[in-house]
């Protein structure tokens, strides 16, 4: 096993943190770096695991690190902001359009209506209160017109 430099290890250390399983990991590295490495090699790079026992303490402190701030900052995710979900959504389905898949794309404006709030159906909200907050019936009133039969107009 070759030794790593410093910034290997740190992008190890951090996709791990981030919940990247270690043959994630290997590709990321081989990507990125063009390095071959083994899984076996990336699980000593993670402290929660029986082979990161041995894991210098500044590899550990730089894991926990990442991890909490994985885990609290949700604006890093592209994936969880709304803006970002609906313009893949509206890429996805224009593409489906494109390639006559009517179902799949039925499907992908259906989701997108979900995302922005139940858009998609025509349900309505109806008022069970009275004007005054009670709950109290509102009278229905029906006003009668006359109409002159001659010319169709009210009289």
């Amino acid at each position: 096993m070759a030794a790593l430099k410093g910034e290997v290890k740190a992008f190890i250390v951090q996709s791990l943190a981030c919940f990247d399983t270690p043959s994630q990991v290997v590709e990321l590295v081989k990507k990125e770096f063009g390095l071959s490495i083994t899984r076996q090699q990336v699980e000593s790079h993670d402290p929660t695991k029986a082979n990161g026992r041995g894991l210098a303490q500044k590899w550990v402190e730089l894991f926990h690190e990442t991890r909490k701030r994985f885990q609290t900052e949700l604006s890093d995710i592209p994936i969880a902001n709304k803006a970002y979900r609906l313009r893949a959504l509206d890429r996805m389905m224009a593409r489906a359009e494109g390639m006559k898949n009517m179902a799949l794309a039925a499907s992908l404006m259906e989701q997108a209506a979900k995302e922005v709030g139940d858009a998609y159906s025509n349900k309505q909200k109806v008022e069970h209160t009275s004007p005054d907050g009670s709950m109290s019936p509102r009278p229905t009133t029906i006003r009668l017109v006359g109409v002159d039969p001659a010319n169709g107009k009210p009289s």
